[in-house]
């Protein structure tokens, strides 16, 4: 029998607020040292009250609105009560039945399938403390800095059908909050916590079977392969037919590469849900949505669609700038500044120069950027924010290489110069006599001299040796010092020995 894997993710958004969800405490206590960063409230001290962090709210029904999601007239919060050594009040406040949004779904690229994924609820909660366990085994610590930091859960369908395409969604959903400007959602940092739920159905089927919960994946990598080992271990219980029917929880050893059963799933009763009667509910309007909507930025499947329709990059090109979001920013400001440079030469002929020729010079632009200048940053382990370049001057260099002033050549030595020092390309170019020479009385006066000066590869070319034209060329380069441009230098050298 067939069988397909029904995955769907339930993923914890730390959001990087400046205080934490219900106090005043700073928000940044993973960077202090233990028990720091903490009062009454957010270490659950009798007596005391939470007060809602109101940026976190609107993160919230940001996000929520960014993955399509309905959003509702009132929302409120509530208490999820279990005990754990981890939370100090033996309570969560979380949402429950009227959570910021629900019933959204939002559109992901996985290898070459198109998936729209339902998102079944977005809602924010607070998060528990840190505990740290003694490699014996014989103690445990606890430290409160992370408790009460505001969390963003947002819960899928089951509509992914391979670990694959719960990877990509998981991918995506971070760049998402890093262009919402919500979350940094690293993962190895906690930022972004994901548990995946995974059963295994007969191929066909649209029965939901028994679902297992696996916990602790820190990691895209530990998602897949804590997924695809589950579908490996469950393909076995369907062929002894001992598949189970009841939910379990399961954590993943990443040294093993295995699933650990940990305990049987609680059911929504057992964290007996109530109002949390410390804070009312509220009243989301229709104004305070359509001013959130406004403020959303363009989003990365958005940018990333229009990026190859405008733009005709490649795919790789693309993915690379969607995902680092810097350099498709700093990429739209350079392209803006060559169009009004042409623009502003002539307007006329270098207008339509700049239409006509717009996706040659765009590939141009998104190459030296990708391949050259990001390298340069790569290589001092900077960002692209610290360097000293900027989008007017990289504009320029542009513009000089695509209108054969500079040969490629000579333009790494200026890239170089600029990255270093910040300064105008065309200045760099004159000062170092790096400019390239075109098809000038000196360039031919030039080749005429080498041909002159080498009658043996000269010979040997006319006589069939084609591969000694490299050679001419080489003296052609050396002479004049790398400004000429080689294409042209080959099509002279060829002319004149014919």
């Amino acid at each position: 029998m067939k069988l397909e894997p029904v995955i769907g993710l339930e993923i914890h958004v730390q959001l990087k607020t400046k205080s934490k969800m219900f106090c005043g405490c700073d928000n940044a206590g993973e960077n202090q040292p233990a028990n720091t960063t903490i009062c009454p409230i957010c270490t659950g001290q009798p007596g005391t009250l939470p007060v809602i962090n109101e940026t976190a709210y609107r993160w919230g029904l940001k996000t929520a609105i960014a993955l399509n999601c309905l959003i509702p007239e009132k929302t409120k919060f509530d208490r999820k009560n279990y005990f754990y050594p981890d939370l100090p009040k033996g309570y969560q406040i979380s949402q429950y039945d009227l959570p910021i949004g629900q019933n959204g779904f939002y559109t992901i690229v996985a290898g070459d399938k198109k998936i729209k994924v339902g998102i079944v609820r977005v809602h924010l909660e607070e998060d528990s403390a840190k505990l740290y366990h003694s490699p014996a085994g014989d103690y445990s610590l606890v430290d409160f800095n992370r408790s009460g930091t505001p969390l963003l859960e947002i819960v899928t369908e089951p509509d992914f059908r391979s670990p694959a395409e719960a990877k990509a969604f998981l991918q995506e959903l971070r760049l998402l909050m890093m262009y919402l400007k919500i979350s940094d959602a690293e993962m190895e940092k906690g930022h972004l916590r994901c548990d995946a739920n995974i059963s295994l159905r007969p191929a066909g089927d649209v029965k939901l079977y028994t679902k297992t919960e696996i916990k602790n994946l820190n990691s895209f990598r530990s998602v897949e392969r804590a997924l695809a080992y589950e579908v490996k271990r469950q393909t076995k219980l369907w062929d002894e037919n001992k598949v189970s029917n009841f939910q379990s929880t399961r954590g993943w050893n990443e040294q093993k590469g295995v699933t650990v059963e940990q305990r049987s799933k609680e059911g929504e009763s057992d964290y007996r849900y109530f109002p949390e009667p410390d804070l009312p509910p509220f009243v989301i309007t229709k104004k305070e949505i359509t001013k959130l909507k406004a403020a959303i930025p363009e989003l990365p499947n958005n940018r990333r669609e229009r990026f190859k329709q405008d733009y005709d990059l490649s795919q790789k090109e693309i993915d690379f700038l969607i995902t680092n979001e810097d350099y498709s920013d700093y990429l739209e400001g350079v392209i803006s500044e060559l169009e009004a440079w042409f623009v502003a030469e002539r307007p006329k002929e270098r207008g339509r120069e700049f239409i006509t020729q717009k996706k040659k010079i765009i590939h141009l632009a998104a190459s030296w950027l990708i391949n050259r200048l990001t390298k340069l940053i790569y290589d001092e382990k900077l960002s692209l924010k610290q360097v000293k370049i900027t989008q007017e001057n990289f504009a320029e260099f542009i513009k000089l290489i695509f209108q054969s002033k500079v040969n490629s050549l000579n333009a790494q030595e200026v890239l170089k110069i600029m990255f270093k020092t910040g300064g105008d390309p065309s200045d760099i170019v004159e000062r170092k006599n790096l400019g390239q020479i075109g098809t000038s009385e000196e360039l031919e006066r030039i080749i005429e001299k080498v041909i002159k000066d080498n009658p043996l590869p000269v010979q040997q070319y006319r006589s069939g040796k084609t591969q000694t034209l490299q050679f001419l060329i080489g003296q052609v380069m050396k002479q004049t010092k790398g400004r000429a441009d080689p294409n042209i230098v080959n099509g002279l050298i060829v002319s004149k020995l014919r």
